[in-house]
């Protein structure tokens, strides 16, 4: 989906290698952030592998090299109806609205799937995250050094059915043309 310039595209259980190669490339603090405690390699590939492609959706934005830049994991637990979102973006990409489009590529999904409530959980250090979700129009309440953040989710429109099948189309074009030109030949120096 595009948001700021960045296209969101739903990844699926193939692309299990780039999500976990995103979050080991990750420095140890940011995965700290990113999971709530500091997390190994072999951590990172278990949770990863775990990942229920079937149930939860993972979005992801590449960029033009195919490395996934940032990761969005919603896990959707039907039974409540709620969705917990968990993101992370490389730091040498922040500041370019890249985890403001991942957090609403996944607040649209979740809403048109028809659940009624998305939950982040952070520590309560990580001010980006926190500044994300209140910029998205969650209620934050912070304790005991760890932060909860959730919205309640509208009945979804068919606008938004709409703007979430265009957002999956654009993002396939533009993953498909990303992928075109690494074959292109190089030019002779």
């Amino acid at each position: 989906m595009m948001h700021t310039g960045a296209v969101v595209q739903k990844l699926v259980a193939f692309q299990r290698g780039e999500i976990a190669r995103h979050l080991t490339r990750l420095s140890a603090q940011d995965r700290r952030l990113r999971f709530g405690t500091y997390v190994s390699d072999a951590a990172v590939e278990r949770y990863v592998r775990s990942i229920d492609f079937t149930r939860d959706r993972v979005f992801g934005i590449f960029e033009p090299d195919l490395t996934l830049s940032g990761v969005a994991h919603l896990a959707l637990e039907s039974d409540s109806g709620t969705a917990e979102l968990g993101l992370s973006v490389d730091s040498a990409h922040r500041g370019r609205g890249f985890g403001y489009a991942l957090l609403n590529r996944g607040k649209l999904h979740a809403q048109n799937f028809g659940y009624k409530k998305l939950y982040m959980h952070c520590l309560a250090e990580n001010q980006i995250m926190l500044h994300l979700a209140r910029k998205a129009g969650m209620r934050v309440v912070t304790e005991y050094g760890e932060a909860d953040a959730h919205v309640a989710l509208s009945e979804a429109t068919y606008g938004d059915f709409a703007r979430e099948f265009f957002g999956d189309q654009i993002a396939l074009i533009d993953y498909l043309l990303k992928r075109q030109v690494r074959w292109l030949p190089k030019p002779y120096r």
